[in-house]
């Protein structure tokens, strides 16, 4: 049986093994992906606790940057999955070329827009004095924005079809490459916090060329995107937009959070504490990796299945994967309490960012609570996403993050006077809060989808 066959037999089988042998190399992927991020953390504190903070009111917005390409390829593997599970292969190719068009589309209007306004936006996020460091890295980033987007949108046409091989392959090449080039160009070639730029754009470069050579080089995947299949059809614009915007606006929500959360540092006790919840996030970010991977296979499995019009196994791989997350969240919340001491010394091993060491250990045992309450919210969101209904994901997240993880944040440390530990503390009620209802929203539409397939898929008797 050829990788093709074995691909498509696996995510339209088993949504338990399916999402399994998805998860795992994405897990693996996002790990990498954390881990050059982490990377340029580490070597961008080395410079002092400003540059820190620059990269920490750089980070909502490199988040929107990686959500646009990520929306795309969202929207576009939820579509292109539906498509399989509805065994129409010629709609699949049709779907993974608009995917292709919109993110060349999207980025070149971003690219104009953030490009001109990046020094309003500095301000307005309250940089201050760490605004040169932010510009510095910034233009260097958004001026390559394409490369980015169209990153995340190959790699969903991969996942999509559930070639995960490749998929992590072109993912591990950009972090590794990232992590090498970092300290060189930082230090060596005495770029500063620029240089932490330059790796990563030319690290995706490179992973971008690879990719490019599969799809229309090499020509092994299931799907054919030669341009002879590309017939532009509005719809599928539109399909791949109602996920790929919620999508991204969720990202952009993220972002609006991070905005308003390091506000609320910088009014508590200065930019130090926007530096030190900058590397505890860090460390967040990278333990939500298996949750992340967990989500993204519930994706593809919940699409091919609502193609299908399997409403059994839309109903396992959402439970199962909420199941397998607590599990692996609860390890790993023991496991950054215990060793808060010590991950918090890699963020200060300069004596520049020193000071910051206890500060960055309170946080992170305080926020690995964020990684035990985040699963069932996660997974929800995501399962929306595949069966299409981006809009609702949008929900979940707005009233999770924007509103009730800053509300709390806020009561808890100004209200309440809990200063900064409130403000961690109230992020992680919100998100619990949120995502419990969400999850809750899930299990009715759910409940809803079955009794519409039974009634209208199940043969009647005369």
């Amino acid at each position: 049986m050829s990788n093709k066959s074995k691909n498509i037999e696996m995510i339209t089988g088993d949504p338990k093994k399916a999402i399994v042998k998805l998860a795992l190399p994405m897990m693996l992927s996002m790990l990498l992906i954390m881990l050059y991020n982490i990377a340029d953390s580490i070597w961008v504190a080395g410079l002092g606790a400003d540059a820190l903070a620059a990269i920490g009111f750089i980070t909502p917005l490199f988040l929107v940057l990686v959500g646009l390409g990520n929306g795309i390829g969202a929207g576009a593997n939820s579509l292109i999955a539906r498509f399989i599970g509805a065994e129409n292969h010629k709609q699949a190719n049709n779907a993974a070329l608009h995917g292709i068009l919109l993110s060349i589309i999207v980025s070149v209007i971003f690219t104009v827009l953030i490009e001109v306004f990046m020094v309003p936006i500095l301000q307005f996020m309250g940089a201050g004095d760490t605004i040169q460091y932010g510009m510095d890295y910034s233009y260097v980033i958004f001026g390559f924005l394409f490369i980015f987007v169209y990153s995340g949108v190959a790699s969903a046409i991969f996942r999509s079809e559930g070639d995960m091989r490749r998929a992590t392959i072109a993912i591990a090449i950009t972090a590794i490459l990232n992590i090498i080039l970092d300290p060189i160009f930082i230090y060596k070639l005495n770029l500063g916090i620029a240089g932490a730029a330059w790796a990563t754009v030319i690290s995706a470069i490179i992973s971008c060329a690879i990719m490019s050579y599969w799809i229309w080089g090499k020509k092994d995947l299931y799907l054919d995107l030669s341009l002879k299949n590309f017939n532009y059809q509005g719809s599928l614009m539109v399909d791949t937009l109602q996920v790929a915007i919620p999508s991204t606006l969720e990202t952009i929500v993220f972002s609006a959070l991070a905005i308003l959360i390091n506000n609320m540092l910088v009014l508590a006790s200065g930019t130090d504490a926007v530096a030190v919840y900058t590397a505890s996030m860090r460390i967040v970010q990278l333990a939500m990796i298996p949750l992340i991977g967990l989500g993204t296979a519930v994706l593809t499995v919940s699409g091919v299945a609502f193609g299908a019009h399997n409403h059994e196994n839309l109903k396992t791989a959402h439970s199962y994967s909420i199941k397998l997350g607590f599990l692996i969240s609860a390890g790993i919340g023991i496991i950054m309490v215990v060793f808060s001491s010590q991950i918090a010394s890699v963020f200060s091993y300069t004596a520049a960012s020193a000071s910051l060491s206890p500060e960055i250990a309170t946080a992170i045992s305080v926020l690995s609570l964020f990684v035990l309450v985040v699963p069932h919210g996660i997974m929800s969101s995501m399962m929306f996403q595949g069966v299409g209904k981006g809009i609702y994901s949008l929900l979940i997240t707005l009233l999770r993050s924007l509103i009730l993880e800053t509300v709390f944040a806020y009561i808890f440390c100004f209200i309440f006077g809990w200063g900064i530990t409130g403000i961690y503390a109230g992020v992680v009620f919100g998100c619990f809060v949120g995502g419990t209802i969400g999850y809750i929203w899930a299990k009715f539409f759910i409940r809803k989808f079955k009794q519409i397939s039974i009634k209208k898929y199940t043969p009647q008797k005369d």
